[in-house]
């Protein structure tokens, strides 16, 4: 992927889905790598309401204001990968059952199969990876896989991948002895699997 906040969707694609898409694509970003400087100053002009969304934007912009591509690496490295492990695991696996590469993740991959959604060869993480899951989410919505891209096909990833731990990932985050710049990012994401999840109760 693209370190980029911007995706490319087809222009069939409603502007609140290319929305909703842009924000999973900028979660999975900066979830699955650090973030690059042009990242970081893209990031800066974020703008915010007064909704937990738009507040999490605003103070997302304002750390990336400050942050610069060194620190954030060393603060991703803190959080994720450690030595031998980072401060969190951001994997369905261990999050449902507290090892990883168990039964969530075969699912995952037997649900990837059926859908024809192929794993990238460049990618050393399992497919349980919460920022593989949100790059995964926003292809779904915009069509970028071969499957159904409708509501229903969205809602069966998101509740199946997602619904059960996701937002618990995120709470983590937020409040991670390690997180700085990571901390609005972990706001963000919370906030949004919470719009996610009520959008997708009354499909």
């Amino acid at each position: 992927m693209s370190n980029t906040a911007e995706i490319q969707c087809p222009r069939s694609v409603s502007d609140e889905d290319r929305a909703r898409a842009q924000i999973y694509q900028l979660l999975g970003v900066l979830l699955v790598d650090p973030p690059s400087s042009d990242l970081l100053k893209g990031l800066a002009s974020l703008q915010g309401d007064e909704t937990p969304l738009g507040s999490a934007c605003k103070n997302l912009a304002a750390l990336a204001e400050r942050t610069n591509p060194y620190d954030a690496e060393r603060e991703f490295n803190n959080l994720f990968v450690g030595l031998g492990r980072g401060e969190l695991l951001p994997y369905a696996s261990y999050y449902l059952t507290g090892f990883l590469n168990e039964k969530p993740l075969a699912e995952l991959r037997t649900d990837l199969m059926s859908r024809g959604i192929k794993s990238r060869s460049d990618v050393r993480e399992p497919e349980d990876h919460i920022g593989t899951l949100c790059e995964i989410m926003a292809g779904i919505i915009t069509g970028e896989f071969p499957c159904d891209s409708g509501l229903p096909s969205q809602k069966a990833f998101f509740d199946a991948h997602l619904a059960k731990w996701a937002a618990l990932f995120f709470t983590d985050l937020e409040e991670a002895q390690s997180a700085i710049f990571y901390a609005p990012v972990g706001s963000l994401g919370r906030a949004f699997m919470a719009v996610e999840a009520d959008a997708f109760a009354i499909q």
